[in-house]
């Protein structure tokens, strides 16, 4: 009986030992037809691959260059854009009564008109009408030179707007040929405030190789 029992047990594992190898023959052969198709059906998908790798690293390099390139950009515009500010915070002029002989007397106060412009960096400046017309509001400094015969009375005022700011003068004298005066001053402006020159009433100027001139520039924007 217990003979029967043992046989029996033995032919059982034998038979599920047998099983378990078939299975695992199979397993095998099947990744092996299947590695044998993948071969035969995608020969080029490892260097599909690979190129594919190499062509990403190429765009991410460019891409990253491109980003360079865009900082470059902006930095080089911002330069420009500083380069013109500053181009328009230049204001300078220097301009002369010009011709050869004199101005007045005349019963009312004149604008002077200095129509030989010697400079006048950023337009503010206008030798048809003598005046200079703020174009950036800021501190600006003012001077003026004057020639006159020394029989007359000479008198020229600095306006600001409608404003007299500053004034320089000197009475007739007959033993006196000839007379020159200047003053300066330091003015706060708007945008659009008006600077000009006055010969005041019943007086004389004189100009010959710019002997007379008006003269400003911005000293510091505001």
């Amino acid at each position: 009986m217990n003979t029967a029992v043992f046989l029996l047990v033995s032919l059982c594992c034998c038979c599920w030992l047998s099983a378990a190898q078939q299975e695992t023959k199979k397993t095998e052969n099947e990744d092996k037809e299947c590695q044998t198709s993948q071969g035969s059906c995608y020969p080029d998908l490892c260097k599909l691959l690979k190129d594919f790798g190499v062509m990403e690293e190429k765009l991410r390099t460019t891409m990253e260059k491109l980003g360079v390139m865009e900082t470059q950009l902006k930095v080089s515009e911002n330069q420009l854009e500083e380069v013109k500010n500053n181009e328009r915070r230049k204001v300078i002029f220097s301009a002369a009564l010009g011709g050869n002989g004199h101005i007045g007397p005349i019963d009312h106060d004149t604008t002077l008109i200095f129509k030989n412009v010697i400079t006048n960096i950023g337009s503010a400046y206008n030798p048809s009408t003598g005046v200079f017309a703020s174009p950036i509001a800021g501190v600006y400094y003012f001077s003026f030179f004057y020639h006159a015969g020394g029989s007359q009375t000479k008198y020229i005022s600095l306006f600001k707007n409608g404003q007299r700011m500053v004034t320089s003068s000197d009475h007739q004298s007959s033993g006196d040929g000839a007379d020159n005066g200047a003053n300066a001053v330091t003015l706060q402006l708007e945008v659009g405030d008006q600077v000009f020159l006055r010969l005041m009433a019943n007086n004389h100027v004189w100009d010959s190789v710019n002997h007379t001139t008006f003269n400003g520039f911005l000293l510091k924007q505001v």
